[in-house]
């Protein structure tokens, strides 16, 4: 009984001392490191405890602008910019992260050094919407839009905000601009 008590005690903490640790900068549908889409803005002082966070506040809580939350490392690199469901609240969840740092990856090793190549290669486009100065990508699959500047396309593309815009139509080799994760629950 000692001897079964005492290797079900090593197996436990063999496989304790086994358990993966969360890498700071994967991304994935519903976390950015250890951010997640339940994190409260409370709880960024206790995640980002080695990074500088930076809020902007308006001063007028029925403006109804929404206040970012920017992340800095400590030497001043600008890492994620973080915007809650609801301002001045602390309770309020993140419902959108825009990522700076190219250290940040999804599983597919997509960044914002990524082409959009990259993008296409690795998940399904889900849409493709033609703004003033950027298209955007959309990928449900993780939640994902990804913005590339239509410096990047072809000039028959640029102006006309009405044309719709296929994916043969974008050049593999074109940039992402910006890269976001978008957690509002609809």
């Amino acid at each position: 009984m000692k001897k079964s008590f005492f290797s079900l005690l090593i197996l436990t903490i063999f496989l304790a001392s086994c358990q993966k640790e969360q890498n700071p900068f994967q991304i994935s549908k519903q976390h950015i490191g250890l951010l997640t889409d339940s994190t409260q803005v409370k709880d960024l002082e206790i995640i980002f405890s080695k990074d500088s966070i930076v809020k902007f506040i308006s001063g007028d809580e029925f403006t109804g602008n929404k206040n970012d939350i920017e992340i800095f490392e400590k030497g001043g690199k600008k890492l994620l910019s973080l915007t809650p469901r609801q301002s001045l609240d602390s309770t309020s969840v993140i419902e959108s992260v825009q990522i700076f740092d190219s250290r940040f990856k999804t599983d597919k090793n997509i960044t914002t050094l990524s082409t959009f190549k990259d993008i296409e290669s690795n998940y399904k486009i889900s849409r493709i919407d033609n703004l003033i100065n950027s298209i955007v990508i959309s990928v449900n699959e993780i939640n994902a839009a990804f913005s590339i500047d239509k410096k990047e396309l072809p000039a028959n593309l640029r102006f006309d905000m009405n044309l719709s815009i296929e994916a043969v139509q974008i050049p593999d080799n074109a940039k992402v601009k910006y890269f976001f994760l978008n957690w509002s629950k609809l």
